[in-house]
């Protein structure tokens, strides 16, 4: 199926969740080296220090955010043809690491090149922050990785 026609799955939008996390109160986040205010479930647009949320809206804005992440990631394939597995993975990796990331990869040009398996191994690169392997990433590329694979 082509990338155009799909969007982000359920189970896609609680993966990102559970890896995310829930924060209830902005705090800054170390990844970007203690200087972006976070909340919700990894949400950085327009968190200033001490806002606050309820899980209800922070799924909301989730939802939302997410879906905007799948529009850039669907922008960086084209036309590309992908199952839903894959673009799920995707779309949780460039949540992750911003759409633009995701398109400064090589994942693009490989999904376009029908390197399917090369560009879901390229998501394991992704496992550091802050300059550091961190053992979460790690796990959640592993996950990522094996859901792109369609295990």
């Amino acid at each position: 199926m082509t990338v155009a026609a799909l969007s982000i799955s359920a189970a896609a939008l609680v993966g990102i969740a559970v890896h995310e996390g829930y924060v209830g109160e902005a705090y800054p986040d170390p990844a970007h080296g203690w200087k972006v205010p976070t909340i919700g479930f990894g949400e950085t647009a327009g968190v200033k220090p001490g806002d606050k949320t309820t899980p209800t809206r922070a799924l909301v804005k989730l939802l939302q955010s997410a879906e905007k992440h799948v529009e850039g990631v669907k922008k960086c394939l084209g036309d590309a043809e992908l199952y839903q597995h894959e673009l799920d993975a995707y779309a949780s990796l460039a949540y992750n690491i911003g759409v633009g990331g995701f398109c400064r990869s090589s994942i693009p040009a490989k999904v376009r090149a029908k390197q399917y398996e090369e560009a879901c191994k390229t998501i394991l690169l992704y496992n550091r922050a802050g300059g550091q392997v961190l053992p979460g990433l790690v796990k959640r590329r592993q996950e990522e990785y094996r859901k792109c694979m369609g295990e």
